[in-house]
């Protein structure tokens, strides 16, 4: 079922499928900013990643004295939600936990995932409760994907990419991250970030760097072949894109412990991936439990995880 928020700026649509975002509109225009999903190179739009960020080592992994098998960013992108609620700005998903989720991941929980908008703002929450009666270790994390280029360009080159870092840090109550959207930002000298393997998604131990210039790089021909860019260490907070004009069109504001960019390799993609995580694929030379992967949250039975970030379209 696909549903709708709407207000004098902007329109968007929510699939329950997934609880993903399918489209943002602007009223003004009838630009659309998100990526129409063609699975010619790569068929989702803006995906919730859980109870697994990234690949894991062997497609698989242990828990409870048991091996798993487990695909590249867990399931919930690939179930039905519950409606919860909706009101004229918010609505809310739900997924719990049932036979099919125990079978491939033994933890009872329920996630909730809301939407709400503001002017030219969608604010994207996320709630995580233990229902079980044990630690609950998981990851959640976005992967939303915009448009780029915007208009009849036939390449992104050109575009920019721009890093910026909160003046002040945001207000965090009992795990609840609470974005500003007007938030004073800086700009970045430098991103040091890690890569994937193609052939497995994993992160490698060598530390590159990006080098930025007022806090932007060019997105120039073959930028996205060389890996999906990994930053961790809160190096930045907001991550934007720019036309050629100048223009800031897209602005990504969250407070993770790290976040990916990320465009399909080699195929000159007309999209541009901004992804804020709690969490991450498994290392190249990872071995251990679920307990033991990189950026696992663990939550207590009867807690619940509370994150957000915000999208601001202009």
């Amino acid at each position: 079922m696909r549903y709708i928020l709407e207000n004098e700026k902007l329109r968007v649509e929510i699939d329950s499928f997934g609880a993903e975002i399918k489209s943002v509109i602007s009223k003004a225009d009838q630009r659309e900013y998100m990526w129409c999903g063609d699975k010619k190179y790569w068929a989702r739009t803006s995906p919730v990643l859980f109870p697994f960020v990234g690949s894991l080592k062997n497609k698989e992994y242990v828990a409870k004295g048991k091996t798993y098998p487990m695909g590249q960013h867990g399931f919930a992108r690939d179930m039905e939600h519950e409606l919860l609620r909706q009101s004229d700005d918010t609505i809310w998903f739900s997924l719990k936990s049932n036979e099919e989720t125990l079978a491939k991941y033994p933890y009872a929980f329920q996630l909730r995932i809301g939407y709400q908008l503001t002017e030219q703002c969608v604010k994207v929450l996320w709630e995580v409760e233990n229902t079980g009666n044990e630690i609950l270790p998981f990851s959640i994390g976005a992967h939303p994907a915009f448009n780029c280029p915007m208009g009849e360009q036939e390449s992104k080159a050109g575009y920019r990419i721009s890093f910026g870092r909160f003046a002040e840090q945001p207000k965090n109550t009992a795990c609840n991250t609470i974005i500003d959207s007007n938030a004073t930002l800086l700009p970045v000298d430098v991103i040091h970030h890690h890569g994937n393997t193609r052939d497995t998604g994993l992160a490698v131990t060598e530390d590159l760097e990006l080098t930025l210039q007022d806090g932007m790089c060019d997105i120039t021909e073959g930028f996205f072949d060389r890996c999906t860019y990994m930053i961790e260490g809160n190096q930045a907070n907001c991550v934007s894109l720019i036309d050629p004009e100048g223009n800031e069109y897209v602005k990504v504001l969250f407070d993770t412990p790290l976040f990916a960019i990320w465009s399909p390799e080699e195929k000159n993609a007309p999209f541009v991936c901004i992804e804020p995580w709690y969490g991450r694929c498994d290392h190249v030379d990872f071995r251990g439990e679920i307990s033991d992967r990189e950026f696992t949250n663990f939550l207590e039975a009867g807690r619940t995880f509370h994150g957000e970030y915000v999208m601001m379209f202009r």
